[in-house]
């Protein structure tokens, strides 16, 4: 299927690893001419010349920018004044109990996950309805839907992400620009694979047996009861990112296993 996305412009953040990777894969495969970002320039740098060997796309670049840094976007929306698809990958979790997360770490969350988002989707947004055509996705994450105890603060972030997109959906009303969320369950990212092979190291045991517990004990209503790949994550924001789908806006569309246990 040809999902009509050579020669769009596409910026997807924090994408040199993980699911933003996949999805610059994704799009890169498709014809798009995909920005990457990251914190550093080897790993942005590395990321291109592996997306452009193993997609046959020439048109990859990349940016550095830290989403936790103003200056940073500033600088960003400064060099990439216009895309014509704005993927909001970019984004931070960490295990606390609630008791013990710091006012510090509330607003690096906020910052980070919700106002790295809006920040740029205020600056492409107008551009976008100004040209009637555009592509706006935000990946929040089942947990915006099924808060999970031991993050809470993540999943704050994560449910903000889902009225902004919400918000600014209805405000592209009558026009070919739509606002998206998608919603992953747990993936199996860079950073999971490193979690899961440190909790087996210290518990003496597999990383098979780690993964069984965790949909066990902590997402036992997951329906698929595995961790998804990168890619399933992907193939769906791509084709999100599709003219092909102009009939999805405004929508929370999830790619999570079936761990949310009810129908939205």
């Amino acid at each position: 299927m040809d999902l009509k996305l050579k020669g769009k412009s596409a910026l997807v953040t924090g994408s040199t690893a993980g699911i933003g990777k996949a999805i610059a894969k994704g799009l890169a495969q498709e014809g798009a001419h995909v920005i990457i970002n990251g914190r550093k320039a080897k790993d942005i740098a590395e990321v291109i010349k592996e997306l452009k060997k193993e997609t046959g796309n020439e048109a990859i670049t990349g940016i550095v920018a830290d989403f936790a840094k103003k200056e940073h976007i500033d600088h960003l929306l400064e060099k990439i004044p216009d895309v014509d698809i704005l993927v909001n990958n970019v984004g931070i979790f960490n295990q606390v109990d609630f008791e013990n997360i710091t006012d510090e770490e509330w607003f690096e969350m906020f910052e980070v996950n919700v106002m790295s988002g809006v920040r740029l989707a205020r600056h492409y947004f107008p551009k976008m309805l100004k040209k009637n055509e555009g592509r706006i996705i935000f990946i929040s994450s089942e947990s915006a839907l099924n808060i999970p105890t031991e993050m809470v603060h993540y999943g704050f972030s994560k449910t903000a992400q889902l009225a902004i997109s919400r918000g600014l959906a209805r405000l592209s009303k009558g026009t070919n620009v739509t606002v998206n969320s998608v919603l992953p369950g747990p993936t199996m990212s860079r950073a999971n694979a490193k979690d899961l092979e440190e909790t087996a190291k210290e518990k003496d045991t597999s990383v098979e047996k780690v993964v069984e517990e965790f949909f066990e004990e902590r997402r036992p209503t997951s329906l698929i009861q595995r961790f998804a790949e990168t890619e399933e994550v992907a193939n769906m924001v791509v084709y999100v990112a599709s003219p092909l789908s102009a009939a999805t806006n405004g929508a929370a569309l999830r790619v999570d296993g079936g761990v949310a246990n009810y129908i939205v």
